[in-house]
């Protein structure tokens, strides 16, 4: 029998942001947090890089921003760039002081006897600004932020929650538009609970498995993306999928990322003959951003109709690689490659959704009640292109933002009551999986083939042709069957990738990581695309 449960705030989503998040709010509030299967199944557990940081004092805040400005293509806004810069110094500082263990510079000794911690350059960044816990960092991370939250006893982490849509007063046929919970599967039980809460905060990560191959987890199915659009607010920036240039080429790997982090220190990308090609295509060569680099792979790999590409730093010494990269080395040794004296097998992979829900800079949505943070927004930091390591800069920052502005809406939003349960008595249980399978499968490719790294006008119409057939047959089977984990991310992922195909039909120019054959310029003048959903009714 399905429940109803109370909270304060609800998270939804248990990666850097919504763990930041609910470890700033006060003790007195009570905070669910939930993840859709085990705490650590999302995108930070996995990130290795860092977090960049205007830490050093040769650094400045006006430097990142100039940098995080040029790696977007004129299509950042300042204004949150600024905000998000300025505020990185006390972010990292929060971290350090819940006990994340980065490293250290055994090099550069203080005065006061401690060493300081140690900084790396990625692609993008004119100055040594990314801190890091060896290449593990995402790890270090999630684990030191679920500990300190496993000991709040006012936050319940909950494990195998799916959720499936968000209630609103305008769902419930009620005056108003506010956010008032959230219908939520029990995997366990198989029942969908009723989530009753004053503040709604999606932290639900990408939507990156829309690609075929893809350096994300199984669980980034642009579930906020598609809920938030549901509920009624407006996204942006969708066209701009990241796609990391570096990922494992290995038929067992399942697209393990190589951090940018390698090219940082040396790495240089090779052809199978060890010719080095970035030279031809951007003069910062491997330094280039992440769009440059992937779209210089996939041109060789296409122009020689080559598998894979390879990057290469077996010229540095093997102890500084393996102290450096322990992580990377210990993974390829896994499959046979040994990095201190062999090239690793590399191909892009779809790494980064730029695009997402539209907020401001307290994270609010355009629903009253619901915040969004991290990877599920659009907060205008990341432009047409993300430079490495602003994202999980993004979730501590934003995640801050929210919280201080959640306390200090509480004294004027009640616990809202008398919610609806779920309605499962028109529907049965479905003996024809195969076709979400067959769906998922469909989706997946279509968006590789045609709404990829390049793109035309024709790939875009024949997606947006499938993609709607796709849709037609997803809310059918919603319609008459129960929910489970698989149908409810196919019916997300499927709308995500709509309003991908949409916004990308809508950009005739090429810039950032929207590149297309049909419009190879840049347009004079930068304008972001803005979708803007039905009202219910309408």
């Amino acid at each position: 029998m399905s429940q109803h449960y109370q909270y304060d705030v609800l998270v939804i989503g248990s990666g850097a942001a919504g763990l930041t998040l609910a470890l700033t709010l006060p003790d007195h509030l009570r905070i669910a947090v939930l993840s859709k299967s085990e705490l650590a199944s999302g995108s930070t557990f996995w990130a290795q890089g860092g977090v960049a940081a205007v830490l050093d004092d040769a650094d400045t805040v006006d430097s990142h921003v100039e940098d995080t400005l040029i790696a977007g293509a004129g299509l950042c806004r300042e204004d949150a760039v600024r905000f998000t810069v300025e505020h990185s110094r006390e972010a990292i500082q929060w971290l350090i002081e819940q006990g994340v263990p980065f490293t250290r510079d055994d090099q550069t000794a203080r005065e006061d006897g401690g060493f300081e911690f140690h900084l790396t350059r990625e692609g993008g960044h004119s100055h040594r600004r990314i801190i890091h816990a060896a290449d593990a960092t995402g790890a270090a991370i999630f684990n030191t932020l679920l500990d300190k939250a496993r000991a709040r006893r006012n936050v319940e982490l909950l494990e195998q929650r799916v959720a499936v849509d968000l209630i609103t007063e305008r769902r419930l046929g009620l005056q108003g538009h506010r956010c008032l919970g959230a219908y939520v599967l029990d995997r366990a039980s198989g029942e969908v609970d009723t989530y009753h809460a004053r503040f709604v905060v999606l932290a639900c990560g990408g939507a990156s498995k829309v690609y075929l191959y893809t350096s994300n987890p199984d669980s980034t199915c642009g579930d906020g993306i598609a809920m938030a659009w549901r509920a009624g607010c407006r996204v942006g920036n969708l066209e701009f999928n990241q796609f990391h240039p570096t990922c494992l080429y290995h038929p067992q790997a399942k697209s393990f990322l190589i951090t940018e982090a390698v090219r940082g220190e040396g790495g240089l990308l090779k052809l199978a003959n060890g010719e080095r090609f970035m030279q031809r295509f951007d003069e910062r060569a491997e330094l280039a951003p992440r769009d440059v680099v992937a779209r210089a792979i996939d041109h060789e790999m296409k122009r020689l109709g080559a598998d894979c590409v390879y990057l290469d730093i077996s010229h540095k010494p093997a102890d500084f690689i393996k102290a450096h990269f322990p992580t990377v080395y210990e993974r390829c040794l896994d499959f046979g490659i040994d990095i201190t004296r062999q090239p690793i097998p590399v191909v892009p992979a779809a790494h980064y959704t730029c695009g997402g829900v539209v907020v401001d800079q307290q994270g609010q949505t355009d629903v009253p009640g619901l915040y969004a943070i991290g990877e599920t927004t659009f907060t205008g930091l990341h432009g047409a292109n993300r430079m490495a390591s602003n994202s999980l800069l993004e979730c501590f920052v934003y995640a801050r933002s929210a919280a201080e502005h959640i306390v200090s809406r509480l004294p004027d939003v009640q616990m809202p009551t008398g919610l609806p349960s779920w309605d499962a008595s028109q529907v049965t249980d479905s003996d024809e999986d195969v076709i979400i399978a067959h769906n998922w499968d469909e989706l997946r490719r279509f968006m590789w083939d045609y709404v990829g790294i390049v793109r035309t006008n024709k790939r875009l119409q024949r997606a947006q042709h499938r993609v709607r057939l796709l849709l037609d047959e997803i809310d059918e089977f919603y319609s008459n069957y129960r929910v489970s984990r698989d149908l409810i991310e196919l019916r997300n992922l499927a709308l995500v990738a709509e309003l991908i195909i949409r916004s990308a039909m809508q950009r005739h120019e090429s810039r950032g990581l929207h590149y297309t054959l049909d419009y190879p310029e840049q347009a004079a003048e930068a304008r972001d695309t803005i979708l803007t959903p039905p009202i219910y009714g309408d």
